[in-house]
């Protein structure tokens, strides 16, 4: 559109303008209209804004403020502030989680382990673990597992500081977590040690990580040997229970020959694997 400050006083000039600006119009409605029968729809939202928009350029500056209001963040998801301790499929049904990667050695192993068995499993990251290790985060994700927050320093007397603490060991493993994972979704929170306090499970339940316990503990972080782990994690086993199994931390290779020996046994035994409830 032609502005008039700036032309040539005149009624000829002034004419002009005003059939430019007629013209232009009127070009837009038949463009408009032709569209909108070639399509066969009437005109939708898009072309009332569109042609408000034209209308507005004509009348206003084009510098005009906008005044849509910013998309609002999604709230995070309600969960649960108890203890997860058992399978959300239930029946003969478990549910395994790796702690404390992930690992440059052990949680590649693992995982091909897993892919084997066509097994999911969650792994319960330290916070600066998975910064150190993106790669691995994101290879844990696309292959179908789920993650949990481990906290940022495995400090198993948590529960004994103060709530400021807590929170910022929750929360800033979640931030390493979100990162490197590209901000596929933490599912659950596990204290270290099982050291939960009942903020503790507030703060997780308030930030969408349901409180992750377990029911089997082959005390595979005591190094106590593979065939005492397996023969523990076989004494414990029951119907929908949650193990507890580590593929970092240190030299993870007797959890490892474990769960080789483990999951096909399980499988025979009649076990599927599920998620634990989040």
């Amino acid at each position: 559109m032609h502005s008039k400050r700036g032309s040539r006083p005149g009624t000829v000039a002034t004419v002009a303008a005003a059939g430019t600006v007629a013209v232009g119009l009127l070009t837009a409605f038949v463009g408009t209209s032709a569209g909108a029968a070639a399509s066969g729809r009437h005109p939708g939202w898009e072309q009332s804004v569109r042609a408000a928009r034209v209308q507005q350029q004509a009348a206003a500056p084009a510098h005009r403020p906008s005044h849509a209001k910013p998309a609002k963040p999604k709230a995070p998801r309600k969960v649960s502030r108890s203890i997860s301790h058992h399978t959300v499929a239930g029946g003969r049904s478990v549910s395994l989680t790796l702690d404390d990667g992930p690992h440059p050695e052990w949680t590649p192993k693992t995982l091909d382990l897993l892919r084997r068995y066509h097994i999911k499993a969650t792994f319960c990251l330290i916070g600066p673990n998975a910064e150190r290790y993106p790669k691995l985060v994101k290879r844990i994700v696309a292959e179908g597992h789920r993650l949990c927050d481990h906290s940022v320093d495995h400090d198993t007397g948590m529960d004994h500081k103060s709530v400021a603490y807590q929170k910022q060991q929750i929360l800033g493993a979640k931030r390493m977590i979100d990162k490197a994972s590209g901000g596929a979704r933490v599912h659950y929170y596990r204290a270290p040690g099982g050291a939960f306090t009942p903020a503790s499970r507030r703060i997780a339940a308030e930030h969408g990580m349901r409180p992750l316990g377990w029911i089997v503990d082959p005390g595979d972080w005591q190094l106590p040997g593979t065939e005492a782990i397996v023969r523990h994690a076989k004494e414990q086993v029951e119907d929908g229970a949650v193990l507890l199994f580590h593929d970092g931390g240190g030299d993870r290779s007797e959890s490892y020959q474990a769960l080789q020996q483990l999951l096909p046994w399980l499988k025979k035994q009649g076990y599927s694997f599920s998620f634990p409830k989040a």
